[in-house]
């Protein structure tokens, strides 16, 4: 539990310094892209587990 704790205390320390020193664009950018690419991975895994007979949830 608390290295979730350090990992999600590091992420908002990037965040803060990009968005203090206006990077906050870019940020959002890569943030989409990796919205997009996990949700992508959660439906192929979605699929894998429903074609294998397996519960989905």
């Amino acid at each position: 539990m608390l290295g979730w704790a350090l990992v999600f205390f590091l992420l908002a320390v990037v965040a803060g310094y990009l968005g203090f020193f206006g990077l906050a664009g870019i940020a959002a950018a890569i943030a989409k892209v990796l919205f997009l690419l996990f949700l992508v991975v959660l439906v192929v895994t979605f699929l894998a587990r429903a074609l294998r007979g397996k519960s989905v949830m």
